[in-house]
């Protein structure tokens, strides 16, 4: 008999500790090619193991952007295709996703998407590839029940026309929320402003405004993409898509002050200049910055504690082509890259300590990668 209940104790344990290193993955995609949608994986965050069968599918047309509410039961897409959508899952307390509706964005190719803090209003980034009319910011009603409502607010902005081919007309890329949530930032590639809005939930007809400052200027075309605030919101951090920099902002009354701006290749041809997504460890002493086109790096900088500038570290390949977005794990120990035009999501080891990223611990198969959410 004790050595029964010595087998089921051991049991036991044995199942507390793989489900304390227990992760839930979620892959976005574009399904022109093989890829039907939403894949959810399991993902070992002491080896860096992403379960190779997916625990589900999620079929959804072009599912680029995911994005989780602050609970985690709630999950919002883009779906990026020209007359694009947005769509609504629930998500169980095992992490099934359920697809709950869609609605239509009221524009082409939206990329981005962000959630108001009070879970009211998902905000959603056109692109929009065509110049016109371009892109815009549409501002999309949450119903309690989780279902989209359509759309009660557009914004468009003017392009600068710097660059005719991609400048001709307005391109959100990206829409962040200030962290106290009271401000929007807009990141227009094709205008080379970063608009900042500010955030009313009570005004149902028009939730956002323009802010004072309404806008800040980036250099002509540099082509803004993805913005991001330091956990205090003190400092700011952007990449420049088109002139392949990161910018670093301090934060002053909602406005954004520019302190630095690095390069984040030597290569000066076009084609090696496509800067992409970035990302604060979680104790915010390192950035990770991706730059695609001919380049396929993660550029690493160490992050000042009371000033928040930064200093250049590490390049790494990504081994792979277009590192589309990327993310690090719960445990901070791994960083896990979508490499969109390879196919494939490799797993790197990073070393908390140093910031720096090491071997490639997995590279494992997947149609068109182009967003990582993880599921604690």
């Amino acid at each position: 008999m004790n050595r029964i209940w010595t087998s089921l104790l051991t049991a036991s344990l044995m199942s507390l500790t793989l489900n304390a290193n227990a992760a839930t993955l979620l892959v976005g995609s574009y399904t022109d090619g093989a890829s039907q949608g939403i894949y959810r994986y399991a993902f070992d965050s002491k080896s860096g193991q992403i379960t190779p069968q997916p625990l589900q599918v999620v079929k959804s047309v072009s599912p680029s952007w995911l994005v989780l509410s602050a609970d985690q039961r709630q999950l919002f897409a883009v779906n990026e295709t020209v007359q694009g959508h947005a769509s609504s899952f629930s998500v169980s307390s095992k992490g099934e996703i359920k697809p709950l509706n869609q609605v239509a964005t009221r524009g082409d190719e939206p990329t981005h998407a962000s959630l108001s803090r009070d879970q009211r209003y998902l905000f959603v980034a056109n692109y929009a590839v065509a110049p016109d009319p371009g892109g815009s910011l549409v501002v999309i009603p949450v119903a309690k029940d989780g279902k989209l409502k359509d759309v009660v607010q557009q914004v468009r902005h003017k392009p600068s026309g710097v660059n005719p081919e991609r400048q001709a007309g307005a391109h959100v890329h990206s829409l962040v929320l200030s962290p106290d949530g009271l401000h929007v930032y807009a990141c227009d590639l094709g205008a080379d402003k970063v608009f900042i809005y500010r955030y009313d939930g009570a005004s149902p007809k028009e939730p956002l405004t323009p802010a004072i400052p309404a806008a800040v200027d980036l250099p002509p075309g540099s082509g803004p993409r993805h913005l991001l605030f330091d956990a205090k919101g003190r400092h700011a951090y952007l990449t420049l898509e088109m002139s392949a920099e990161v910018v670093m902002f301090d934060v002053q009354d909602d406005a954004l002050l520019e302190r630095q701006r690095l390069p984040l290749t030597d290569q000066q041809e076009a084609a090696a200049k496509a800067a992409g997504g970035l990302h604060l460890s979680a104790d915010g002493r390192f950035l990770y910055v991706s730059n695609r086109g001919t380049a396929n790096e993660i550029v690493v900088f160490g992050v000042g504690k009371d000033d928040g500038r930064l200093a250049f570290l590490q390049r790494r390949s990504v081994e792979g082509d277009h590192p589309r977005e990327f993310a690090l794990d719960p445990s901070d120990n791994f960083l896990l890259v979508a490499n969109q035009k390879s196919n494939q999501i490799v797993v790197m080891r990073r070393d908390p300590r140093s910031g720096k990223l090491g071997k490639t611990v997995q590279t494992m198969s997947q149609e068109a990668p182009s967003d990582l959410k993880f599921i604690e």
